[in-house]
């Protein structure tokens, strides 16, 4: 595709220090929660990993001030596809699975967006045929104007509206992963 023909950012939907701000609360909000246990971060490949840095640091800048309590944290992460290079979503399929040691663990699912449910649901799902203690979502974007599948969602970053957004790990096809703040992308 040309740089011609590719669909551009068009303005700012969130910007970096609102991101980082949210994400500070987040991080301090599982902190608590899983006060003095293990979690498993279980990132959402390719699109949370920016959040899922950002935010794993922020649960350890919460333990930081709490000297006297702690959360054990192991990275893990799965895979999945649903968009192929489009802005519609299609069948989910699992791409890379994740490790085989989640079971009787405390799961935190880590995505970047939740929109029609199906993935999160497809997911949970796999999740749950491995014998976790718990699996919990925490999402950065929350998009329920598509839902299409009812999912439980613990942990939100910011409710956004029906269009297709992009920067901070989201993509169209492949691009504007890199921008530090959420976008919203042209008409395609």
């Amino acid at each position: 595709m040309s740089a011609a023909t590719k669909p551009l950012p068009k303005s700012v939907l969130i910007s970096e220090s609102c991101l980082q701000q949210r994400i500070r609360e987040l991080g301090a909000q599982i902190f608590a929660d899983y006060e003095n246990q293990e979690l498993v971060l279980l990132g959402v490949l390719r699109g949370s990993v920016l959040f899922f840095a950002d935010l794993s640091r922020a649960i350890f800048s919460a333990q930081l001030e709490n000297i006297t309590r702690e959360v054990q944290i192991r990275f893990e992460f799965v895979q999945l596809t649903s968009y192929h290079n489009n802005t519609q979503p299609s069948a989910v399929e699992l791409i890379r699975s994740g490790s085989n040691y989640l079971k009787q663990r405390h799961i935190l699912i880590v995505e970047d967006i939740v929109d029609t449910g199906q993935t999160l649901d497809f997911l949970c799902e796999h999740l749950w045929t491995l014998n976790p203690k718990t699996v919990k979502v925490c999402t950065l974007l929350d998009k329920p104007s598509k839902r299409r599948v009812p999912v439980p969602i613990d942990y939100i970053g910011f409710e956004v509206p029906d269009a297709f957004i992009v920067g901070y790990g989201l993509d169209y096809a492949q691009q504007y992963r890199n921008l530090p703040y959420i976008a919203l992308l042209e008409s395609t």
